[in-house]
């Protein structure tokens, strides 16, 4: 039996376990990435282990999140991760250089590597080959230390391309027919692997915007083939010694084949609230609209923002439209300063930001109340953008450049002859703003700089024999991250300071969350299925932890969320019996007799209602190494007590 691409790469970098559906399987890493809002902390973490170099073979800090400086709070992050970065071994790509995701493709993603990021989205490697996995960040600082990143060994899915995209229709297209089928939680546990005679119709950008928001699947990633399309890339990044050639074998078996027809496919948009909500522009044709926003890490790239800017040459957004535009790297943005189409950009009204997440992440550009904002970007959660009640539709950079000048949903298909776009024999290459780390002769000579703002990550205790805890809070189905721990200008700052951003956990499903998790001082947080889709941001953990929550059960997990529960220390719980659910209530008094005992013996946790007297049994998956963990106190405890 032959090996899929994914499985061949796991089979190069297995460290421990077997290659079993199901089972842990622990990888070794060959290169890591993290991001402002979420690397601060990671560096912490990196730091408490007490090594003093990173053991990777590439590992990239980006600023690209927090880059709204209203106060010292962002800055001094910065400067952190950038004496923390020259310190200890780690290149450093400084504000302005360009969107995590996009700058790794450009300059540092290599076919057949491993690469783990504290970003979900890090699975846009998979457009150039990777097996590329989103992280938590303690995650992250244990590979940068040397360790195995450690996963359950997913199945594998096919998704099988024919014929060839038509004028106007475009990569996000694919991924929002892909999410149609498979919805946000149909990925869990498994690894996308896209083939077919339609990839070789596919440039590395728009297979790095199908992988990207793959994320959303709720999949472990996603990945193409390394082909001649592959190479092309490389070389023309001056990187063509970096090609590999990767395929599936002809024998490989896969756990899902899913069949999707290029050529048949329509534009697209994911309505509000959720990137499976999908519906053709054709239905929503006509329907006015507030706000564009292009860009981010999945629709930035010079190809994208070329054909944007092809669109609105000449012509001018429509009045009652806000356009901005954020190009994702230095690269690409400097190349439409060279050629002319930003300056078309521009001349068509278009508002111009940096190279950032910016409007992605609620870190400026929110739209007007209730408004319509048609964006290139990856999440359409509710409240993400900024403004509680915005109404967010998911598309490609084409329908937004077209809806942006007619003010209504604009089918681009009907824009008339496509303006063909190739990507360049060679990009502009200057890494000017990638810092290298001092030497190792040098490293004891640099200074870790620290501002106010930056607190010790939470300490945690061995696991309790019982827990004694309060039901916290209740929630639903497809709960998120920016659920747990919003995102936006206000709070995004706080990232590298827990007691302050645990003020604002879950506020957005309950206001008096945070007091009460408090007032209380132990307590369990009950939910319902997908619990945690969405960011890998560990703050969704964090924050939880420092205020006291000692179990969350739910009836299911999304892959990250969960692990970084277990990473905190924190007990993930889940329903023998779904209907259960409805056994508890806000405020139920809830116990977990000889918890500590049967988690290290295995076997299915007791939970007693104490205020209605319900016995409901939950179920507690824990492997041997996850087990220790939860029984040490989190990750950071275990890694000290077996380093």
């Amino acid at each position: 039996m032959g090996y899929t691409i994914a499985q061949k790469i796991i089979k190069n970098h297995l460290l421990s376990g077997e290659m079993v559906t199901g089972t842990d399987i622990g990888l070794r890493i060959d290169q890591t990435l993290t991001q402002d809002a979420t690397g601060t902390m990671a560096y912490l973490e990196f730091e408490a282990m007490g090594v003093p170099r990173v053991k990777t073979e590439k590992s990239v800090a980006y600023i690209d999140h927090n880059t709204l400086q209203t106060g010292f709070e962002n800055a001094d992050d910065h400067r952190f991760i950038q004496t923390v970065c020259k310190k200890h071994g780690i290149y450093f790509s400084r504000p302005g250089n360009g969107i995590c995701h996009q700058v790794h493709l450009e300059r540092f993603g290599k076919p057949g590597k491993t690469l783990i990021g504290s970003d979900s989205h890090t699975p846009t490697g998979g457009g150039i080959g990777m097996l590329a996995m989103g992280a938590g960040g303690l995650d992250v600082a244990v590979a940068m230390g040397g360790g195995a990143y450690y996963i359950t060994m997913p199945k594998m899915v096919r998704v099988n391309l024919t014929g060839k995209l038509r004028p106007w229709v475009s990569a996000k297209d694919v991924i929002l027919e892909v999410l149609r089928i498979m919805s946000v939680k149909g990925g869990v546990g498994k690894i996308i692997e896209y083939g077919g005679e339609g990839v070789k119709t596919l440039t590395v950008p728009e297979r790095a915007t199908i992988t990207n928001m793959g994320a959303e699947l709720g999949a472990t990633t996603s990945i193409f083939p390394s082909d001649e399309i592959t190479r092309e890339f490389l070389k023309a990044q001056g990187r063509e010694e970096d090609y590999t050639e990767l395929s599936s074998d002809p024998d490989a078996v896969y756990d899902e084949v899913i069949d999707i027809d290029l050529s048949a496919l329509k534009p697209m948009a994911a309505c509000p609230h959720s990137p499976d909500n999908v519906k053709t522009i054709e239905d929503l044709a006509g329907g006015k609209i507030d706000q564009v926003c292009i860009g981010s890490c999945t629709n930035s790239s010079y190809l994208d923002l070329m054909r944007v800017a092809a669109i609105l040459k000449g012509k001018t957004v429509h009045p009652d439209v806000s356009l901005a535009i954020a190009p994702g790297s230095k690269q690409v943005y400097n190349m439409l300063a060279l050629n002319g189409a930003l300056g078309d950009l521009i001349a068509a009204g278009a508002r111009i930001l940096e190279c950032a997440c910016g409007p992605c992440i609620g870190m400026g550009q929110s739209p007007n109340s209730k408004g319509i904002s048609l964006r290139t970007f990856n999440r359409n959660f509710e409240g993400r953008s900024g403004t509680a009640d915005g109404q967010i539709y998911l598309v490609s950079p084409e329908t937004a450049a077209a809806s942006a000048i007619t003010g209504v949903f604009t089918d681009p298909t009907t824009l008339g002859e496509e303006v063909k776009i190739e990507l360049p024999e060679k990009f502009l290459i200057n890494d000017n703003m990638v810092t290298p780390p001092a030497s190792e002769e040098d490293m004891d000579k640099v200074e870790v700089l620290r501002g106010p703002n930056i607190k010790p990550f939470p300490t945690t205790k061995p696991m309790e024999d019982t827990i004694n805890a309060s039901c916290a809070l209740k929630v639903g189905d497809n709960i998120t991250t920016d659920h747990i721990m919003p995102a936006g200008a206000k709070i995004l700052p706080l990232r590298s300071n827990i007691p302050a951003i645990s003020n604002y956990c879950f506020t957005v499903c309950d206001k008096d969350f945070p007091e009460r998790a408090k007032m209380l001082g132990s307590s369990v947080i009950v939910g319902g299925a997908n619990y945690g889709q969405g960011s890998s941001r560990e703050h969704a953990a964090l924050a939880p932890l420092y205020l006291g929550v000692k179990a969350v059960l739910v009836k299911s997990f999304a892959r990250i969320h969960r692990s970084n529960l277990i990473n905190a220390g924190i007990l993930p719980l889940t329903f023998v019996n779904e209907s259960d659910y409805d056994k508890i209530s806000l405020g139920d008094e809830l116990v977990l007799p000889d918890v500590k005992k049967i988690i290290l013996e295995g076997g299915d946790v007791v939970v007693e209602n104490v205020t209605t007297g319900e016995k409901i049994m939950a179920k507690c998956e824990l492997t041997g190494r996850t087990r220790d963990i939860i029984l040490a106190g989190g990750l950071l405890n275990y890694t000290k007590e077996n380093s």
